[in-house]
């Protein structure tokens, strides 16, 4: 497999103008200045993929490996942030060597969508083992795994029976006890446009404000921080995906696992539509020069080897029925997931912002 940074990410024509260079640097046998091969153009069509990716995991490379061993296609891989590949792509145009978007939020396949970079993909395969809710209607992307974003709570000041749907987190008996990353989060935002879709635009607003004035310190961090911060008693509980707690108790710092030992989990509105989950997915860019081997790819992703790299390799739920889940992921117990449509997401998403922006979730 070959691998290309994203330090070597560029946009706009001088991302195409060095795109040619690396070509034809390629074609003479040539490496670009960090040693490492870009996806070459004049590869056989038959034995070549081209991934971009924004999945930052390593284990990941073994999935890839075995999607290279069970089919003989060899992979390509161009990591970067999801903004940095959709613009790239975008750049590229019909010249774009991409074969396959690959993103960790459903609000980065909708806008890549939108954007127009995807092509429709009918595949029994991918219809049959991936459930409605969790890929686009018409082809454009599908889910691969799932993301359950829950209520983590300091179990010495918190009471699992205290707890009940995110709506009610704008109660003000948790004034001053709630941790949150900021308001720029894609993670928050597309939790946002969830609950627009449940409550309404007004409903959620409320729901907003309120949460704000519940907020103990300003927003700040990364989800393993806010986790941190409860462990630590800054706040009482926050919301964060299930994934990143698992990789306290995996670490060998005693420190972390410590953190891992005051934690709670709670899967809100349990008695309702159920938790919020998002996804990780991937769709055939619309200009690829290999698009029945992105095809194939995406088929593979779900197969139950596949699905269980993503399940143990980084503590995700399969999208896939009957896969087995990484044992610290299935100790915090099973759960009714939010079945909406979540391409219904995409639409809301600006006015999730807009929303969020107004009621001084910063």
């Amino acid at each position: 497999m070959r691998k290309l940074s994203r330090r070597l990410f560029l946009s706009g024509s001088t991302a195409t103008a060095v795109i040619g260079m690396s070509q034809l640097m390629t074609s003479c046998g040539q490496k670009n200045s960090n040693n490492t091969p870009s996806p070459s153009p004049s590869a056989s069509v038959t034995g070549e993929l081209n991934l971009y990716s924004s999945r930052h995991y390593n284990t990941d490379t073994a999935l890839y490996e075995g999607f290279t061993k069970e089919t003989g296609i060899k992979v390509n891989l161009v990591e970067g942030s999801a903004d940095e590949l959709i613009e790239r792509i975008q750049s590229e145009g019909e010249n774009t060597q991409a074969d396959i978007l690959m993103t960790v939020d459903v609000a980065k396949l909708w806008r890549a969508q939108e954007a127009g970079l995807f092509v429709p993909i009918s595949s029994p395969i991918l219809e049959e083992k991936i459930p409605p809710s969790l890929r686009n209607p018409e082809g454009y992307w599908f889910g691969f795994t799932k993301r359950a974003r829950v209520i983590m709570y300091n179990k010495e000041k918190v009471k699992p029976e205290d707890l009940s749907t995110y709506e009610a987190l704008a109660d003000p008996k948790w004034k001053g006890k709630i941790v949150m990353r900021p308001s720029s989060n894609i993670y928050n935002q597309s939790l946002v446009a969830s609950l627009i879709q449940a409550d309404g635009e007004a409903k959620t607003e409320e729901w907003c404000r309120g949460l704000v004035a519940n907020f103990a310190r300003p927003p700040q961090g990364n989800d393993m921080g806010q986790i941190e911060d409860v462990a630590a008693g800054v706040g009482d509980l926050t919301l964060a995906n299930t994934y990143y707690l698992t990789r306290f108790a995996k670490s060998e710092e005693p420190a972390k696992k410590e953190v891992f030992a005051k934690i709670g989990v709670f899967f809100p509105n349990q008695d309702g539509r159920g938790a919020h989950v998002n996804i990780s997915g991937a769709g055939v860019v619309k200009n690829a020069p290999h698009k029945e081997n992105g095809v194939k790819f995406l088929e593979y992703l779900t197969s139950n080897t596949a699905q269980e790299f993503f399940a143990k390799g980084n503590d995700e739920y399969p999208v896939v029925a009957g896969v087995a889940l990484d044992p610290i992921l299935a100790s915090f117990g099973t759960f009714k997931a939010d079945e909406t449509d979540i391409a219904a997401f995409g639409p809301n998403l600006a006015t999730a912002v807009k929303i969020m922006d107004r009621a001084g979730w910063k």
